[in-house]
């Protein structure tokens, strides 16, 4: 029997139905998730903050040597609670939220909620080398999903919600609430309306207020511009901008790459092993690979190199700027590196925040190399450290707005919006034509459950195959005589196609009731021919296990049938006819765009 909390619940339910419309409920829920996200942002900083200083205060700083051993430690406690308490594989947080909008209807699980907050401080705070920003964005997706669900509201709500989530968590981690609206509608492909605009501000001002009400006015980077733009620069933020798009190209393919080299280790231990080892050693020669990296960025902007890369087995040769670019630039090409192997060893976080961290390295390499190299140049290091981080973003993400935007908001340099547009904008062009897909989004766009802000193509997305099969047809056998097709199947069928299968139940054919109508009353050829004489081949085929919806609607476009067979583990599985498709598809798009 439903307790009295249910009762009382079901009768809030009912009350918000009569006396709250679904938009203002809409915008109420924004500003719950903004909230909630960002509460959640701020327990994942501050747990990672505990974690890290605690060790750091404690035992890392008496010896290099144990960053071998730290990294094993927290990995080994992520994966005994995804081996006992969570039990089931970690999923890419981004990744795992966009699949849920395209296949799942926006419904994401429980266990969400707090998973992040649990793996990926034991991740960054042990020296994993990942971010935060996708946990926060993963918890507060799921806070969001889940209480649409409580209150019952429809998929494409709760999957505006989702992105609202995702604004709060950025908006609260970053203090940037622009670019967090910005984020949402460039990487989860939001219809930028003001049916979604009012949401996506609400949660964003939630999250960023949540932020002040426990952080304060605590700002990520300690920045003051003191070198404005100047128009003789240009040229160099534009080496800048295809310095970050090759950088980019090289942190996705090196992403991917190392995931590849890692897949033959098939047990979890080895992997552990293996990758905190590998990570271990690299932080000990580069220790700023350590964590997320703020405190190396924000001491690159104020031109303090030694403090940002600190004790390394190179402290004699400081002294030398060439020594130092070198190991700034090591830093940018092992960022890539140790935070893939991270994620490869089991460990849990976000790309966005190494994305930065090797930006801004590379972006103070470029303006050392320009300013020592003789030849009279001189930039700000600060500047190209702030635009570096905006063109990996750009060109890493395929997000160039959120990259102008956060950067301009979080260092409060908005004085620097032309080199920031340049650079950003250059990164991106040049990265989207040589990688047409983001780490986020490579392995859905092969499944074809990838949202893009191109209207058809997400309702197709959206579309589920098994909703538009139809089972009801007649089977018939290869050896069946003609007698017993008209007998047993064409009596009794309503529809004119008759797939043949044989004793495996695999599909070897297909007959049409035009094929056999002209016999049907030619008695003398009951017995004597088959469905065999009749059946010949379907125009074109669908695999169920291979086929989007993209497919299919293109097989039908070419064959020019209006049924097709599916092939589902390689037997029969049933028909998708044309009319059902289109009827589906017409109604998915008025769900999409109402």
């Amino acid at each position: 029997m439903p307790t009295r909390t249910q009762k009382l619940f079901t009768k809030f339910l009912k009350w918000r139905y009569k006396n709250i419309s679904n938009k203002t409920f809409t915008h109420i829920l924004a500003v719950a998730v903004g909230l909630l996200a960002g509460l959640a942002s701020v327990v994942l900083k501050n747990l990672t903050y505990f974690i890290q200083s605690s060790l750091e205060n404690g035992i890392v700083f008496y010896s290099n040597q144990l960053y071998f051993i730290l990294p094993i430690i927290g990995l080994t406690l992520v994966f005994l609670y995804v081996k006992f308490v969570h039990k089931k594989k970690l999923e890419h947080a981004i990744s795992s939220i966009l699949f849920s909008l395209s296949k799942k209807k926006g419904i994401i699980d429980l266990k969400n909620i707090y998973t992040p907050l649990i793996t990926a401080p034991l991740t960054v705070g042990f020296g994993g080398s990942v971010g935060l920003l996708g946990p926060a964005v993963a918890s507060g997706s799921a806070i969001s999903s889940n209480l649409g669900r409580l209150f019952h509201v429809n998929s494409k709500t709760r999957s505006l919600l989702i992105a609202c989530a995702s604004a709060g968590a950025i908006s609260s981690i970053f203090q940037s609430p622009i670019a967090a609206i910005i984020f949402a509608v460039e990487v989860f492909s939001i219809d930028f309306t003001m049916l979604s605009m009012l949401p996506l501000l609400l949660a964003s001002i939630s999250g960023v207020l949540t932020s002040y009400f426990f952080l304060g006015n605590e700002v990520l980077f300690d920045f003051s511009l003191s070198d404005p733009f100047e128009i003789k620069d240009t040229l160099f933020y534009i080496l800048l901008g295809v310095g970050t798009a090759f950088a980019s190209i090289y942190f996705t393919k090196m992403y991917f790459g190392i995931l590849k080299l890692f897949k033959p280790l098939k047990s979890p231990k080895y992997r552990l092993l293996v990758g905190g080892l590998a990570i271990g050693i690299m932080l000990y020669f580069i220790p700023p690979l350590y964590g997320e990296g703020f405190g190396f960025i924000n001491n690159l902007l104020e031109g303090n190199h030694i403090a940002a890369l600190g004790t390394t087995p190179f402290d004699a040769y400081m002294d030398n700027i060439w020594v130092v670019i070198a190991l700034l630039f090591g830093l940018t090409v092992f960022k890539a590196i140790a935070m893939t192997t991270t994620f490869a060893a089991g460990g849990s976080g976000g790309i966005f925040i190494p994305t930065m961290v090797m930006g801004s390295a590379l972006g103070n390499v470029v303006a050392k190399v320009i300013n020592n190299l003789g030849l009279g140049f001189a930039v700000s290091e600060s500047n190209f450290t702030l635009i570096g981080m905006a063109g990996l973003i750009a060109g890493v993400l395929h997000a160039p707005l959120t990259a102008i935007f956060l950067i301009a908001e979080i260092t409060g340099g908005y004085e620097l919006f032309v080199p920031l547009m340049i650079t950003a904008a250059i990164s991106y062009l040049i990265t989207k034509n040589a990688i047409d897909h983001t780490i986020y989004t490579r392995e859905l766009a092969e499944q074809g459950a990838l949202l893009t802000h191109d209207k058809d193509e997400s309702v197709l997305t959206l579309m589920q195959l098994e909703d538009v099969i139809e089972q009801n047809f007649k089977t018939v056998h290869p050896t069946m005589f003609l007698g017993d097709m008209l007998h047993k199947s064409v009596s009794k069928s309503t529809r004119n196609i008759f797939p043949v299968i044989d004793e495996e139940e695999a599909l070897v054919g297909i007959v049409l009731l035009d094929d056999i109508r002209e016999f049907m009353f030619e008695t003398s050829l009951y017995q004597t021919t088959t469905v065999s004489d009749f059946m010949h081949s379907a125009p074109a085929y669908i695999f169920y296990e291979t086929d989007n919806m993209q497919k299919v609607m293109q097989k039908f476009q070419d064959s020019g049938a209006w049924n097709l067979p599916v092939i589902k583990n390689g037997k029969y599985h049933g028909f998708v006819s044309k009319s059902k498709l289109l009827t589906a598809y017409r109604r998915e798009l008025i769900n999409f765009t109402k």
